[in-house]
């Protein structure tokens, strides 16, 4: 079993910065590929971004490519989420999850075990 818990979430302005944590418990934290997800109010949650569980490869979606990224410290088990230039469509709950062995995926169902979320507002 893991537990995620996310956290860095706030009110900004828009064009300013946040980081997001993603803590984890458990020894194996190095095997998962974490993903990350937000789901702003009357919509379906959406993929954001994922790493690898080696660390390598990480994909965004195309709304975040340039102003997000993802990067992981295996060592303190937490995954992070740098957002630049944020937009007040940026606006939503953001989720992280984990894969175990995985690579990186889009799909919500890849990821077995999901944090409660932490919230993300940008204002205009």
């Amino acid at each position: 079993q893991v537990q995620l818990v996310e956290s860095g979430g706030g009110l900004v302005q828009a064009g300013g910065s946040l980081r997001l944590s993603c803590a984890a418990s458990g020894r194996t934290f190095s095997s998962y590929a974490m993903g990350w997800f937000r789901q702003a109010p009357r919509k379906e949650r959406e993929f954001v971004g994922a790493i690898s569980w080696g660390g390598g490869p990480t994909y965004y979606a195309d709304s975040v490519k340039g102003r997000f990224t993802i990067s992981r410290d295996n060592a303190k088990n937490t995954v992070y989420l740098q957002m630049d230039s944020l937009k007040p469509e940026d606006t939503a709950v953001y989720y992280c999850a984990a894969d175990p062995w995985g690579s990186g995926s889009l799909e919500q169902d890849e990821y077995d075990y999901w944090g409660r979320g932490t919230q993300v507002t940008v204002s205009s």
